[in-house]
Order: structure tokens, then C-alpha cells, then sequence
């Protein structure tokens, strides 16, 4: 199983959309939602939570992301020091988003999972699918912003 995953925020904060491109075979199938105010962070880490939540059966998976965040935290096990530290980062201070690393996380637990890093806006077909996505699912003004698309 491939994922491919994407984040995007108007603003920093501000409105934001998730992305993921799931393909097993010749099957593909995409997700994408939003929210009226996140982060590009959150936006990122969120589509990787409602990728692995898609999956029916423990698999081996490898997500790609074009996040360093993200893939550096797998790559390097930071989330390790982060749980024996209490959830603290190198600084001390609360680890951002907590919240959806330990979704993550807790996704993990059911397959067997690789993360990859893609070089964003680099014609990675995929890549740029996740992307045109993510923007598209940012809410505009007025909009509430918590849809999601399967």
C-alpha cells in the first residue's frame, strides 16, 4: 500500500485542507478535508491520521509525505524521547500537536509502516495530486470547514 499525504493552510494559522492519496495495485482512492483554523502542521499530521484510518487490514505501508516534520519524527524516533520525556521536546516544552502524533501513532500500531520523503512541487505525480487537494479543501471565508471527502 502507497499513501501519499499533504497538508496546506491560507495563513498560518488559518484556514486549512489535508490530503491523501491512497493506492494499492491499480486501485487508487482519495481524501481530503478541512478546517476553518489549523496549521499547516496539523493539516499535514491530520491527513497521515485519516490515510491509516482507511485502512480495513493490517498492511505494510509506505507514506509519503514532502513534511520533513513529519517523516524526520519517524525517521529518527523522536516520538520516543518525546514519551519517555513526558511529551516534552529537546527544549522542554510541550510537543505541538501531541494530539495527532499519538493518533498517529496509535494508527501505527496496526501495520507495518514506512515513512518517505518527496520533494513538494517537484512533479512526484502523486505528490502533486495530494496538493491540488489539500488546497482545494481549504474552507473559504464562511465556511465551516470540517468536510470531508472519500
Amino acid at each position: 500500500m502507497e499513501i501519499y499525504t499533504d497538508g496546506a493552510c491560507s495563513g498560518n494559522p488559518g484556514p486549512g485542507g489535508w490530503a491523501a492519496v491512497l493506492r494499492h495495485g491499480d486501485k487508487v482512492k482519495e481524501i481530503s478535508g478541512g478546517a476553518a483554523h489549523t496549521t499547516n502542521q496539523r493539516m499535514e499530521l491530520t491527513a497521515v491520521v485519516e490515510a491509516l484510518r482507511c485502512l480495513r487490514t493490517p498492511c505494510r505501508v509506505v507514506i509519503y509525505s514532502d513534511s520533513a516534520y513529519l517523516v524526520n519524527c519517524f525517521r529518527q524516533k523522536w516520538y520516543v524521547t518525546w514519551r519517555r520525556n513526558g511529551w516534552r521536546n529537546s527544549k522542554g516544552e510541550p510537543v505541538q500537536n501531541r494530539d495527532l502524533w499519538e493518533q498517529i501513532l496509535a494508527e501505527m500500531e496496526k501495520h507495518d509502516v514506512r515513512f518517505e520523503k518527496v520533494r513538494g512541487h517537484a512533479g512526484v505525480k502523486w505528490n502533486e495530486r495530494c496538493d491540488e487537494l489539500a488546497r482545494r479543501a481549504v474552507p473559504r471565508p464562511g465556511e465551516g470547514g470540517s468536510a470531508c471527502t472519500r
